[in-house]
């Protein structure tokens, strides 16, 4: 049996169309085997899928094909997750959850003096 990798990214449920899936495997969203890939490629068992859905990173390894959209229990017993990926997806998590990552909105807005002296520095 051989499936489009883009049919099996939706059948996963990894994205909501094919379209969809066929966009992101075009724009480099999506890499099979460590490579950028076509959406025609034909999706293989016990290959490693790198993607981005979101804010996450997600590593799997493709455990069965189908070409049928179904149920997400059924559906998340086609791929299996790497235990980088989940470590890595979670601490992620809990940094954005924290706002590490991003830069954290000051205290205050900064008073008359303030925004001149940054007015003053954007201009140089």
């Amino acid at each position: 049996m051989t499936v489009r990798l883009d049919k099996w990214l939706w059948a996963a449920r990894f994205y909501k169309t094919r379209a969809l899936a066929k966009d992101m495997i075009n724009g480099g969203k999506v890499h099979y085997n460590g490579q950028r890939t076509k959406s025609s490629k034909n999706a293989e068992v016990g290959a490693k899928i790198r993607l981005r859905q979101g804010h996450d990173d997600k590593e799997v390894v493709i455990v069965k094909l189908s070409e049928q959209r179904q149920g997400a229990a059924i559906a998340q017993t086609l791929y299996q997750e790497t235990e980088q990926s989940i470590t890595k997806r979670e601490f992620n998590a809990e940094a954005r959850r924290l706002n590490i990552l991003n830069n954290p909105a000051p205290d205050n807005k900064p008073d008359k003096k303030q925004r001149r002296q940054i007015l003053r520095f954007k201009d140089l």
